[in-house]
């Protein structure tokens, strides 16, 4: 990465920390910070060196703190798997990846047989949602997508906090593919129900050296 490119996911990482901007949204606020308004985004960073900055952000500036936050976070996510156990639940995104921080959701995907049963799953739990569409993992279009709050568990630090989550409603067939198309990276871009649990029975991370 060049020294303008490393600059722009310098600046965008701290957005996406900081301000909880998403990807895309801190990549062009970076460019116009760095460069001005109206300028090419053509050398905008991708989303892995992005998050390499924000890896490294978070190291540097929240190296103490955010490995309790994550395994915290982890801990609501995981919550929230068993409770949609019966869907083939996979947790995406952040608290996933490992880059997560308090305004991050919790993304899971679930591979139902009618995606109308985790709407009345929903029901049944008294959980309020909205529906959505967010893109499918292998780029095939548009899934839709539950939204909601899902309280952190007790026992936590985050206990009585109510988190955003959101839940993408996939076609069964597809989980055969969910794996295979996030498989970068030693852990992957997803992670299921058995993993997750793997991580939090672990405990906290240790914080990176710096």
């Amino acid at each position: 990465m060049n020294a303008l490119r490393e600059e722009l996911a310098a600046v965008a990482a701290r957005l996406v920390v900081e301000d909880g901007l998403d990807y895309a949204s801190a990549k062009r606020k970076a460019v116009h910070r760095v460069l001005g308004p109206g300028a090419r985004t053509d050398m905008q960073p991708d989303n892995s060196e992005l998050r390499a900055h924000i890896e490294e952000y978070l190291a540097v500036f929240h190296g103490q703190e955010h490995p309790r936050l994550l395994w915290q976070l982890r801990c609501a996510a995981l919550s929230l798997m068993q409770a949609f156990a019966a869907f083939h639940p996979y947790l995406a995104g952040a608290v996933w990846n490992g880059t997560a921080t308090l305004h991050s959701g919790l993304h899971l995907l679930l591979f139902p047989d009618d995606p109308k049963e985790v709407e009345i799953h929903c029901i049944n739990m008294g959980i309020h949602y909205g529906t959505s569409q967010s893109a499918h993992y292998a780029g095939r279009g548009l899934v839709e997508r539950l939204d909601l709050l899902w309280p952190a568990p007790a026992g936590c630090d985050l206990a009585g906090q109510s988190l955003q989550a959101t839940l993408g409603l996939y076609p069964a067939k597809d989980e055969r593919g969910v794996l295979v198309h996030g498989a970068r990276g030693a852990q992957g871009e997803r992670g299921s129900l058995a993993a997750l649990r793997a991580l939090v029975e672990a405990g906290p991370p240790q914080p990176r050296p710096r």
